[in-house]
């Protein structure tokens, strides 16, 4: 029995080998996220994810509301994507006039007080902003109710959000929205599983997404 189920364990994990040397990367990744979905939350991973795919519904094209004062940028530990949204966007915000908004970042699995990668530490230099102080922090349902625009990074992060926090909906938000027009994913993927140069295109394209974000902002203040 004990050398069947050995034969069996080696048979998966080379099966699983060549699938990730024969499948396009791109689909290898899908099927990663989907796994890492728990088991409540793959359905409405699909529904989200095929209702994109189709047309049906357009991430790109929502906005936040007007009157959103307060944002919450979320993502998976808050050590490299989010922080780095939450100092941008603190950065471009202290330009208006409007001393009511706030600005916070947190991570659905986030382990309470990590210190930033070190990969986003040294790209976020480059784009003249300190991580070094900063430690993650847990999401929380009081974050959620104070927040008016809540942002995800990914679909894993927003069927997290959505399971977690039914009464959010209306709040969730990808912030790929605000990328560049030649930005054609709906996602901004987690740098922590690319290395050094991947996070720095990924905080391009968040300096991007928050610059215009905040760029809508300062035109309705202006006219205010």
């Amino acid at each position: 029995m004990d050398i069947e189920r050995t034969f069996r364990g080696r048979l998966a994990r080379s099966i699983a080998a060549t699938a990730k040397t024969l499948l396009p990367e791109v689909v290898v990744r899908e099927v990663q996220q989907y796994r890492a979905c728990g088991k409540d939350e793959r359905p409405l991973y699909l529904k989200i994810k095929i209702s994109d795919r189709l047309g049906f519904t357009n991430p790109k094209l929502s906005r936040v509301p007007e009157t959103a004062r307060a944002f919450l940028f979320v993502c998976f530990g808050n050590i490299m994507r989010s922080p780095m949204c939450e100092a941008l966007m603190n950065r471009e915000l202290a330009h208006l006039d409007d001393p009511q908004f706030t600005v916070l970042s947190a991570g659905l699995n986030a382990i309470p007080g990590r210190a930033a990668h070190p990969w986003a530490i040294t790209a976020a230099k480059e784009f003249g902003i300190s991580l070094e102080q900063h430690r993650a922090r847990l999401l929380t349902a009081e974050m959620v109710n104070q927040a008016d625009v809540i942002f995800a990074m990914d679909y894993h992060n927003q069927v997290q959000l959505l399971s977690r926090c039914v009464g959010a909906k209306k709040k969730v938000f990808l912030l790929s929205a605000y990328a560049s027009a030649d930005y054609r994913p709906l996602e901004i993927l987690d740098p922590y599983y690319m290395d050094m140069e991947g996070t720095r295109r990924c905080y391009s394209i968040l300096n991007t997404c928050i610059q215009n974000l905040a760029r809508g902002f300062s035109a309705r203040n202006r006219t205010l």
